[in-house]
């Protein structure tokens, strides 16, 4: 009992707790955006037009975030730089598409936001490529 009311911790559940963050956001991010690959000829007409950049372009984007930066973070390879895509397209989600509702239809947006923001803040852990490689 005493142990779970304490406030430290090892580098060792340090690095497990960072390896889990990166598996479960990653992944979860993964599915959205090959959804998003999959199904590309049907969203590219309805998706958002971000900053006149046109809907096929915004959703490629939103699909290299999504996917293939997902797929870094998940590995732990480039993490810190590869996290950026994703803060951005998540606050993209979040503010523009719904329009900065954090606790309702936005909340996903949200979630996701804070658990890339914690990543970019702390990097990967040492259970990554990145960890391994010293960087």
């Amino acid at each position: 009992m005493k142990k779970l009311l304490s406030i430290h911790y090892s580098t060792a559940a340090f690095n497990i707790a960072l390896l889990l963050h990166r598996l479960v956001f990653g992944i979860l991010m993964m599915s959205h955006g090959y959804n998003k690959l999959v199904h590309f000829s049907e969203k590219k007409a309805e998706f958002m037009n971000f900053m006149g950049m046109g809907s096929t372009f915004s959703l490629l984007l939103v699909i290299f975030a999504e996917f293939f930066c997902a797929l870094f973070i998940t590995i732990g390879l480039f993490t810190r730089l590869t996290v950026i895509p994703l803060v951005i397209c998540m606050a993209v989600a979040l503010f523009k598409a719904h329009e900065g509702d954090i606790l309702g239809d936005g909340s996903s947006a949200t979630l996701y936001l804070s658990a890339y923001v914690l990543l970019l803040l702390v990097g990967p852990g040492k259970i990554s490529v990145d960890g391994l490689a010293g960087k």
